[in-house]
């Protein structure tokens, strides 16, 4: 019986030990192996917009406006003035009063090394034209018409939408963006009547000025003029 009773011991011992060996390997190695170089703690990527603030901000864009242009200015004669500056069109916008009537050039330039280059050359001019500096808010309110807009002035107040689409008829332009807008001048009770309309580029809003300029719509001589 005793011996009976120690090989039963013996056998319960083996079952209860065994299990123990059998667990898997990676529950039976010490917690420091599970410590490796792809578990450590990486550094947060940068957002990429962030990136993209942090370059337009290293950029160093001087914004300017520029006095003493006429209605008749166009970009490139801007480009022109400013030589040796690397203005684009892209850099240059024109702001106009509420008759649309030009009254500052603004202006972007890529560095104030740049900027002062540009006060220079207006130096040499003794007093025609005008640059100061302004603020980045002063540039993104100005809206840019890009040379696709033309301004009708001269439309009698009765003309309607018809109207000016016969004396626009064989021009390529949106007529939905034909608008119109009536005011008086300061010390004037005379309306002024101007209508806006837009053109898929800047070659056929130049060549509608071209054939259309000084034109009659309803006995009315109209002007034309592209903005800037």
């Amino acid at each position: 019986m005793n011996l009976l009773r120690n090989a039963i011991k013996s056998h319960v011992s083996v079952r209860t030990i065994r299990p123990i060996h059998a667990l898997p390997s990676f529950l039976r190695e010490s917690p420091k192996r599970f410590s490796t170089e792809t578990d450590q703690p990486q550094p947060p990527q940068p957002d990429a917009s962030v990136d993209q603030f942090l370059e337009a901000a290293n950029r160093g864009f001087v914004y300017a406006r520029l006095s003493g242009t006429s209605k008749y200015t166009m970009k490139s004669d801007i480009i022109s003035l400013f030589e040796g500056c690397n203005l684009t069109a892209d850099d240059i916008k024109v702001s106009y009063s509420r008759s649309l009537l030009p009254v500052a050039v603004m202006l972007r330039f890529s560095s104030p090394g740049v900027f002062s280059n540009a006060t220079r050359t207006i130096r040499r001019f003794d007093r025609l034209y005008r640059l100061e500096r302004v603020n980045a808010s002063d540039w993104d309110i100005v809206r840019p018409y890009n040379g696709k807009t033309v301004v009708l002035q001269g439309l009698p107040r009765s003309v309607n939408l018809e109207d000016i689409e016969r004396f626009l008829s064989g021009c390529d332009y949106d007529s939905s963006s034909i608008q119109t807008a009536t005011f008086t001048r300061p010390g004037s009770t005379n309306l002024v009547r101007l209508t806006t309309v837009q053109f898929p580029s800047q070659i056929q809003a130049m060549n509608a000025c071209i054939s259309k300029n000084r034109n009659l719509c309803l006995n009315n001589q109209i002007s034309m003029r592209v903005l800037h």
